[in-house]
């Protein structure tokens, strides 16, 4: 397992430009398998996760050219899907929770789809339900073998079928996975409470472009007609919103003076705002955020009645649940209390140990919610040895680290590589000191 050494404590200085967005390109890339003509995608992410699914396309039949950095284009005509139930696609499937969305394209074009239990980040229960009672209610028959933990649907003869449904949660991956499902089914179909995170409005912005009828994109009312076939299209990856919201926590804590550039600021939602609650100066300058260094540290906005100031996490357009991890570690360095409610998610507050070993000062009241006590800033937290236990709280630890005084060592970063493209290489190119060993 890798490791990275940081020297922290030192403010940093220059531009760094976000990567395309890990959650969008999950999407997109599965999107592939809907048509048999060639489909090139830019702005992909060169991260742990992505990797992993491009591998596993590949061995499911799908041609794959690289162009330039960043561009492949993908030609699903071949798809081998009795690659579905051998022994090697079991292991495969299992080791990306993004494989589960391979499901609705698979269903629709060829009429079946299998995925072991997907894995990913273990940040609490995150079920599967409304992807299959999506496709069921399409008309696809499923079944669960609880020996080997294997999920499968299959359409009747007569092909899947539009209808009208009503997600029982606004599952971004659900939404999209029943959305690639419905694309090709025979008549409308109408999903209601649907996920309209600006991913999701782009893979029907996509979807769009290769033939199909989505209508509704932004809201949580989609109508789809359904169409014969897809065709090819071209189609680029927004700018990561985490890692922005990644990069402005790391700014302020570090006091650097940093410039994120090419944002696209109309897809950040409640993000600039949120982290201004914090006292955070953000500043738009064309397509780009200007953060000053904060020399003087930043002070917490309380609610206008005087109440603590409390961040929790919604359904777009609220604040993302993936972000929740960096706004705590960000509140320990501010000038006064921040209560965090992650209402998503019971075990993602579970780094927060981690940050008291620190000297961070904060109160775990229960698996959803944490007090964080802000120093005046002048306060700095100490380097410690720590542990990466998932994408997001790996960031918030790093982070973490290059605001310390002293050197910390962050272990299992592989975690952070999942999400996070040359992570180091891009701290360092802005005056951190660190080193992957």
């Amino acid at each position: 397992m890798g490791i990275f050494k940081i020297e922290g404590g030192i403010p940093l200085k220059g531009e760094i430009t976000p990567q395309g967005a890990k959650n969008e390109a999950l999407q997109i890339l599965c999107a592939v398998l809907l048509t048999g003509d060639k489909v090139k995608i830019n702005n992909i992410p060169d991260i742990i996760d992505i990797n992993k699914l491009i591998t596993l396309l590949g061995n499911l039949g799908v041609k794959i050219q690289r162009n330039e950095p960043g561009s492949i284009t993908f030609q699903a005509d071949e798809v081998n899907v009795g690659y579905l139930e051998t022994e090697a696609f079991k292991k495969e499937g299992g080791a990306l929770r993004g494989s589960i969305m391979i499901v609705g394209p698979l269903l629709a074009r060829f009429g079946k789809g299998y995925i072991p239990k997907p894995g990913g980040d273990k940040i609490g229960r995150r079920r599967l339900d409304t992807h299959f009672e999506g496709f069921i209610n399409l008309g696809a028959k499923f079944r669960y073998n609880r020996e080997d933990h294997f999920y499968g649907v299959e359409s009747p003869a007569e092909g899947l079928q539009g209808t009208d449904m009503l997600l029982d949660e606004a599952s971004v991956t659900g939404t999209a996975n029943i959305v690639m499902a419905a694309v090709l089914a025979k008549g409308q179909t109408t999903v209601y409470n649907a996920a309209c995170e600006p991913y999701l409005q782009q893979l029907c912005k996509m979807l769009n472009s290769m033939g199909a009828k989505i209508t509704g994109v932004g809201s949580n009312l989609l109508t789809i007609e359904g169409v014969e076939s897809l065709g090819g299209c071209e189609h680029t990856i927004l700018p990561d919103m985490i890692e922005i919201g990644s990069w402005i926590g790391l700014a302020a804590m570090t006091k650097s003076e940093i410039t994120i550039k090419n944002v696209s600021w109309e897809n950040l939602g409640l993000i600039p705002n949120t982290f201004r609650k914090l006292g955070i100066t953000i500043e738009k300058r064309g397509d780009d955020i200007y953060i000053p260094a904060h020399t003087d540290g930043y002070e917490v906005k309380t609610d206008i009645d005087g109440s603590i100031l409390t961040i929790a996490d919604a359904p777009w357009p609220g604040f993302t649940p993936d972000l929740l991890s960096i706004v705590l570690v960000v509140a320990t360095q501010a000038k006064g209390d921040v209560l965090i409610h992650q209402k998503m998610f019971e075990s993602r507050l579970f780094f927060v140990d981690k940050l008291i070993d620190m000297g961070a000062k904060i109160m775990l009241c229960d698996p959803h919610r944490a007090v964080v006590m802000g120093h005046n800033f002048e306060s700095q937290l100490k380097a410690t040895t720590m542990s990466s236990p998932d994408i997001r709280a790996g960031i918030s630890l790093l982070i973490a680290a290059l605001s310390a005084k002293g050197t910390s060592t962050i272990q299992n970063i592989e975690q952070i590589d999942r999400g996070y493209e040359r992570i180091d290489e891009r701290l360092r190119a802005i005056g951190a000191k660190i080193v992957r060993a």
